[in-house]
């Protein structure tokens, strides 16, 4: 699933070919990719709305749209959103397109139909459970204290929770915990504060490294022009079971905990 980066890096790029363009269709091949409203009432609601602001929230792209609509899309496990012209062919796994104003359609294609649209006029609604945004300047240890405090559940599942952070997902979870020498099996409640500290700043630089590499093609995630990032060349444990650590040079371990692939150093995570 796209993460926090990787999201980001598609944001980054619908901006230029979107913001400014008016939304005047929409089609739909699979209704369930259209979260709310019905399709009838988002056809109508959306036929004329400008595209004003693109923006992030944990793993969700919003989209702020004139007559106080927001379009807010979530690519799970194999959604990739793109801005082509109208007649270039369509893929059979776009299940939902945008038309625009100017003869190009940004297409949703989506291979396991897992991806969802929503059209709100209050984000909270979609956006509202979520936790602080790990690279904004008000996520501090302290913060990140707080949302761990009194958990006796293992560090690396909590990591992934989106109400208690948002964006992190498994490559940047068993990234971060390795940077911060933290096992991922550790109890929350048993971090000290330097600890905390350690880890908070592993959170930042990783989330920064795969938004600098434009993100992580381990699985489906490409970039809106089908071209892959490079995150996938710069993970210290994720995906490298049996390799050996960069550090210490001891195989690299996975286990399955809270039903995720987890990946770290039994030398250098104690």
């Amino acid at each position: 699933m796209p993460e926090l980066p990787e999201v980001e890096t598609v944001v980054r790029a619908l901006r230029q070919p979107l913001i400014g363009r008016t939304i005047t269709g929409v089609r739909n091949g699979w209704p369930r990719h259209i979260g709310t409203p019905s399709l009838d009432e988002l056809r109508v609601r959306i036929h004329g709305c400008r595209v004003q602001t693109i923006n992030r929230r944990a793993k969700y792209l919003v989209f702020s749209l004139t007559h106080g609509e927001t379009l807010i899309a979530h690519l799970k496990m194999s959604g990739h959103l793109s801005v082509v012209n109208a007649d270039e062919p369509t893929d059979k796994h776009v299940h939902t397109v945008f038309e625009l104003d100017n003869g190009q359609e940004l297409r949703f294609r989506d291979i396991r139909k897992f991806g969802r649209v929503y059209l709100v006029q209050h984000p909270h609604e979609i956006l509202g459970k979520l936790g602080p945004e790990p690279l904004e300047s008000s996520f501090t240890p302290e913060i990140l204290a707080d949302r761990l405090n009194g958990r006796t559940r293992a560090i690396k599942p909590l990591l992934l929770d989106q109400e208690r952070i948002a964006g992190i997902g498994n490559i940047y979870a068993d990234e971060a915990l390795f940077y911060a020498k933290l096992h991922p099996t550790r109890p929350a409640n048993t971090l000290s504060q330097p600890e905390l500290a350690s880890l908070h700043k592993a959170i930042q630089k990783v989330l920064n490294m795969g938004i600098e590499r434009e993100g992580a093609s381990i699985e489906l995630y490409v970039k809106p022009d089908g071209s892959k990032g490079d995150m996938q060349n710069a993970v210290a444990v994720f995906r490298r079971t049996g390799e050996p650590c960069y550090e210490c040079g001891r195989p690299i371990d996975r286990i399955v905990l809270g039903g995720r692939s987890t990946h770290f150093c039994a030398n250098c995570q104690k």
